[in-house]
């Protein structure tokens, strides 16, 4: 079971970290032979033991093993149907181009060059600059049809009425969820495998990011870049989400990215570090467009 399933697969293969410990959770065959198989694949332990409660749900669901089929059913997962009495305030299914951007005049540029969604990510340790910039980027967007997320910078969010929140894994920790969803705003996760997308899934958040896609300089991974081999599978799997895709992605690795069925690309250094922004966001966002 274990070599079928990992011949049947090479579009997902990553290199394999040899270092991971190994323990199983139960002894039934199909779990052990999956999880084998997915560590053998180079997934991560905690994504690879989502990997193999999903192969052994999925045989028990279908009656047979099938190496060359990939779980992609949210039951086989464990996730909750919907609709979600505890869901966050919607947004578009498909977010199309999504900048990136390190403060509020590049919030307002790419906003009047009408990209559809814009995030703050500002970093200061200054409460009383945060709150300045995050006022004047929920300035920026009025009278533009962009929907703004603040990155991490949640109080400050609420305080001046941004569209969404933007969090990492590691916030879910300590960000007072249920004052963001209290405050009609849209919650965006990031997620890095299947671990992260299931415990992410656990908030009903309003979009899920999933990356990153291709080696990024821009922020130290944990995780191997997935590629889109990965994330076409993990699109199947969070279909019911808008879903993000980002991490490395620019024009010539555009049309790749988009056969995934992911509905918005998340760019950082392909605008900001382009020659002239606005014509590069233009062009991607022509290009997410006609992908639709």
């Amino acid at each position: 079971m274990v070599q079928g399933i990992v011949t049947a697969h090479p579009g997902l293969a990553l290199p394999v970290d040899t270092r991971q410990s190994v323990t199983f959770s139960s002894d039934q065959a199909v779990y052990c032979a999956a999880k084998e198989a997915c560590l053998a694949l180079g997934f991560i332990e905690t994504d690879a033991e989502c990997l193999g409660a999903a192969w052994q749900a999925m045989v028990q669901r279908t009656g047979r093993f099938d190496p060359t089929a990939w779980p992609d059913r949210p039951e086989d997962f464990r996730i909750r149907p919907w609709p979600r009495s505890d869901a966050f305030a919607s947004c578009p299914q498909r977010l199309g181009l999504y900048a990136v951007l390190p403060d509020a005049v590049w919030v307002a540029r790419m906003a009047r060059a009408g990209v559809a969604t814009v995030q703050l990510r500002f970093k200061s340790d200054d409460a009383q600059a945060v709150e300045r910039e995050v006022r004047a980027a929920v300035q920026a967007v009025q009278g533009t049809e962009s929907l703004l997320f603040i990155n991490d910078h949640w109080q400050a969010a609420i305080a001046a009425g941004a569209y969404g929140v933007h969090l990492g894994q590691e916030d879910l920790d300590t960000a007072d969820l249920q004052a963001i969803r209290s405050a009609g705003l849209r919650l965006g996760l990031s997620s890095h495998g299947y671990a992260e997308m299931l415990r992410a899934d656990r908030h009903s958040p309003s979009y899920i990011a999933m990356g990153a896609v291709f080696p990024t300089t821009l922020k130290r991974m944990v995780t191997a870049p997935q590629g889109t081999g990965r994330l076409q599978a993990y699109t199947r799997l969070m279909r019911n989400y808008p879903l993000v895709a980002i991490g490395g992605i620019d024009q010539s690795k555009l049309p790749e990215v988009l056969s995934s069925g992911v509905g918005s690309i998340a760019v950082v250094r392909a605008l900001v570090a382009a020659q002239y922004p606005e014509e590069m966001a233009a062009s991607l966002q022509a290009a997410i467009n006609a992908a639709a």
